[in-house]
């Protein structure tokens, strides 16, 4: 019986021995690491608590590429402390202007085969050129650095056989966004995406990484596909084909389930408010007149990307009524595209074009008006996501959202081009520009150099181990699908506070419960209460570091997203799940709870819960290994990682 390549990459970063049976906890090794301006403070500060003179991986680096519009002194004081981090301990760092991480790393630093664990939930997106990627906390990235493996469920393993080929203006935007309707936010909870077939074949590697970088929207543990004769072209139009490696399933592979798609079957689609799941056809959707375009982040600004979306502008000019912004994902296309003349198109056509970086996507600059509509080729569109808490965003591909940008209203490119098969002409370079200089390498020898740590940053905070009775309150009590938006919102301003936690703390939960932050402190200790699928979205960390700080010990939900469940274990938060969810309908805001015997409940993985204002009991499960909970036990990961040290 073979295997397939989820498989094979995994047996071959194995720690220790395992049957791959899912559900059971193995160790892999991380060959590399990234982690991006926003995430990577924390996860910095957590290393140099562990005071190890260097990183233990073949690869680190420090991507500044998230927060690049500098409004105030905060944001390039945290770079200039990166900056040094990455000469003290031996990273590569990726300056202001190079690019988006994920983008760089596949096209710069990514090798097929080696495992890539990053602080950003869209690291899976290497799994477009081979590599076995998860996205993470910061102090899940510091223990990886530390050369400790990581700890995870060994994860279903789907086969996505795709047939047939895409139709000119239909794109992988469209593949994923088919993906999104058929599993949903959570249909991927404990699952790798492995995508194969005649159909995988037709599609170039940044087409592949359109479709793993969202399966992150699904809250699968990571996408895959083949290292194939499509990522050795790639790799060779980067002039690394020395890198690359044929890694494939094998012909008689098995897997844990298969899903068929047709390509050619496939229509252009959209994802509505305010869910990346919320999909239907972009025909199905009429007279949607739109305030705002945006083209560009990780997901969808590579160079075919942009040259699509130029190609139907070319000769056309923007509505009246419509702000059109493009960004480009790394300086590396931007060159490419600017000595083609396509960025001179972009701008004739009245588009304004703005810095290679995530910007617009993490709610950076370019927020919509009161109430806007904005159609996006991003990757989410949860409300609040683009700084404007009422704004209405909608997720298309590169053509539709520059059809839309002409005609003022959601439509598909054949609306105005003639003939739309030109698009489908449009393929990557055969040679991409190479210059590498905004990338500073590791230093051999870094013991002189000092960390500059500017007034913003301040220490990491770091729980205490748990008591064995838990007395307290319930602070938060939310619905369904609560995101780390929800809890710590992303924009400029907010970006800028993430190195400062007592500071980014006093705005948690402030877009969903204004009254949060009071209650929690006049509270001191509490535990918050959520439905299905808590945590989902980024893997930022101060979602679960900004409840800990304000006095959160427990969260008690239906289902949790598996990055902010790990995220909430290395700050000592416990996570806890109803063992009946209806007992979710029995506990309010206020509640007054006890759980008793909470250290030995810990070790079971059941307790009880005593809700003392309403005079009932119900049962909780914690579905934690024994990994977990010594680091809970130990009050959270930098003082399990520093035991193991």
């Amino acid at each position: 019986m073979g295997l397939n390549l989820t498989k094979k990459l995994i047996l071959s970063h194995l720690t220790s021995p395992s049957d791959l049976k899912v559900g059971e906890e193995i160790y892999l090794k991380m060959d590399q690491t990234l982690t991006h301006d926003i995430t990577a403070v924390m996860a910095y500060l957590a290393f140099e608590a562990l005071n190890l003179p260097r990183v233990r991986t073949e690869c680190s680096v420090s991507y500044l590429d998230h927060n690049l519009l500098y409004v105030d002194n905060k944001t390039p004081d945290d770079h200039i402390y990166l900056q040094s981090i990455a000469k003290k301990y031996g990273l590569y760092l990726s300056r202001p202007g190079n690019g988006i991480c994920h983008s760089v790393q596949s096209a710069r630093l990514g090798i097929p085969g080696k495992t890539l664990m990053g602080s950003d939930s869209h690291t899976t997106s290497a799994g477009g050129i081979g590599m076995l990627s998860f996205g993470a906390g910061g102090l899940d990235v510091a223990r990886a650095m530390a050369g400790l493996p990581m700890r995870f469920k060994m994860p279903e393993i789907i086969k996505v056989n795709l047939t047939g080929k895409l139709n000119p203006g239909v794109t992988a935007k469209d593949v994923i966004l088919e993906m999104l309707r058929r599993f949903g936010v959570k249909g991927g909870l404990g699952k790798v995406f492995e995508y194969v077939g005649e159909g995988a074949k037709t599609l170039e590697v940044p087409e592949r990484l359109t479709i793993t970088n969202m399966g992150a929207e699904l809250g699968a543990t990571s996408s895959l596909f083949e290292a194939d004769e499509i990522v050795r072209k790639y790799l060779k139009a980067q002039d690394r084909e020395a890198d690359y490696v044929e890694l494939l399933a094998d012909k008689d592979a098995t897997y844990d389930n298969v899903v068929d798609i047709n390509l050619s079957e496939l229509e252009p689609l959209v994802a509505c408010p305010s869910q990346p799941d919320q999909v239907c056809k972009v025909s199905e959707i009429k007279d949607l007149k739109v305030q705002q375009v945006y083209i560009g982040s990780c997901t969808n600004a590579s160079y075919a990307d942009i040259k699509k979306a130029a190609l139907v502008l070319k000769g056309k000019k923007v509505h009246e009524d419509i702000s059109l912004t493009v960004s480009v994902s790394t300086r590396q296309i931007f060159k490419k595209l600017l000595s083609e003349g396509i960025i001179e198109d972009l701008i004739d056509s009245g588009a304004r074009i703005t810095e290679i970086a995530c910007g617009a996507c993490t709610g950076i600059g370019q927020a919509p008006a009161t109430k806007g509509v904005s159609v996006r080729t991003s990757n989410r569109n949860f409300a609040g996501r683009s700084g404007t808490a009422d704004a209405a965003l909608y997720l298309v591909s590169p053509e539709v959202a520059a059809a839309t940008a002409i005609k003022g209203y959601l439509c598909d490119a054949k609306e105005i081009m003639e003939d739309i098969s030109i698009l489908s002409d449009v393929k990557e370079p055969e040679a991409y520009p190479i210059d590498d200089s905004m990338m500073i390498v590791p230093l051999e020898d870094s013991s002189k150099i000092e960390i500059i740590r500017g007034p913003n940053i301040k220490p990491l905070p770091v729980n205490t181990a748990p008591a064995d009775s838990l007395n307290c309150k319930v602070s938060l009590k939310t619905g369904d699908n609560i995101s780390t938006d929800d809890i710590t919102p992303a924009n400029a301003q907010f970006s800028s506070m993430r190195s400062n936690i007592p500071l980014i703390a006093e705005f948690a939960y402030s877009r969903y419960d204004e009254n949060f932050v009071s209650r929690a402190k006049e509270m001191k200790t509490s535990i918050i209460v959520g439905g299905e699928n808590y945590g989902q979205g980024s893997s930022r960390e101060h979602a679960a570091i900004t409840p800990m700080f304000l006095g959160v010990k427990a969260v008690v939900t239906k289902s949790m997203a598996r990055i902010h469940k790990n995220n909430l274990i290395n700050h000592g938060v416990i996570p806890m799940l109803f063992a009946n969810p209806a007992d979710y309908d029995t506990i309010e805001l206020g509640d007054e709870i006890e759980i008793n015997g909470l250290i030995e409940g810990l070790k079971t993985k059941k307790a009880t819960i005593h809700n003392k204002t309403k005079g009932t009991s119900f049962d909780i499960v914690m579905d934690i290994s024994e990994d977990e909970i010594d680091t809970l036990l130990c009050g959270g990961q930098l003082a399990y990682i520093k035991s193991q040290l």
